[in-house]
């Protein structure tokens, strides 16, 4: 059985110092190098929630965690002796919007080794091309690394981004709907290269496609208005789900 790599206890957030709670006392453990997919009608908490597991929320002023835990390989991570950026470099995330920075396409995937210190041509060129062949964008760049990585296609920034982000070998890599911009092709690569990253990640991504949920994770939780409704193995979820409600969603009775 895989270890429960996250642990979530009682979690509350809110974005109002504690006024409102966004998320609201979600328990929830997230095993070790499998998909977990977040699904749930938009405004249910499940990007809020991501982005809690790499402390993304601590740039918002008024945000706050309200009750509860994230432990992360057993260390809470808002401990006083946790650093937000040391974990940052071991939980990684792709955005929705792919953003890779207007540089080279190496030196993209090089940033995260250049601000740990790396200097050493011969690491970071290895770490480079690992990366690359990593996020199956190898192929398609290894001849144009020195060029803007802003001239590749949208399908191909988000696999660059996948790179930049695996390049620092997190434990963990989040993913806040990261085919929402994409076309059908492009999202087919994408979804590929996340069945072969969990071979070495624990990945945690957020979809508004039931489909993709169901395509790419080994487990589902479904939120609905804060609240964790129904947490399971994927095909639980889809084919005999315990709650009406997840039901309903799935069913598209709601959305």
């Amino acid at each position: 059985m895989n270890s429960q790599l996250i642990q979530l206890n009682d979690l509350g957030f809110s974005y109002d110092q504690g006024k409102t709670e966004t998320i609201k006392g979600v328990s929830l453990d997230i095993p070790e190098k499998q998909v977990t997919a977040f699904i749930g009608p938009s405004g249910c908490g499940k990007s809020t929630l991501l982005r809690c597991l790499n402390r993304m929320n601590d740039l918002i002023d008024t945000a706050k965690i309200t009750r509860g835990s994230i432990k992360i390989l057993g260390q809470d991570i808002h401990a006083s002796d946790v650093d937000a950026i040391e974990l940052r470099k071991h939980v990684g995330m792709v955005f929705q919007k792919y953003n890779p920075f207007p540089k080279s396409i190496y030196e993209n995937v090089a940033y995260g080794l250049r601000i740990q210190g790396i200097k050493n041509k011969d690491v970071l060129d290895e770490a480079v091309e690992r990366s690359l062949k990593g996020s199956a964008l190898w192929d398609e760049v290894k001849d144009r690394l020195k060029t803007s990585a802003l001239g590749l296609s949208g399908g191909q920034q988000q696999r660059l981004c996948i790179a930049r982000t695996i390049a620092v070998q997190p434990k963990v890599i989040l993913m806040d709907e990261p085919c929402s911009a994409l076309d059908p092709i492009a999202t087919a690569k994408v979804e590929e290269l996340i069945t072969e990253l969990r071979e070495q990640y624990t990945i945690v991504i957020v979809t508004h496609s039931m489909q993709q949920a169901s395509r790419v994770s080994d487990r589902t939780a479904f939120f609905y208005l804060g609240e964790l409704i129904e947490y399971d193995k994927t095909n639980t979820i889809f084919q005999n789900p315990s709650q009406k409600h997840t039901e309903d969603y799935i069913s598209g009775r709601f959305g």
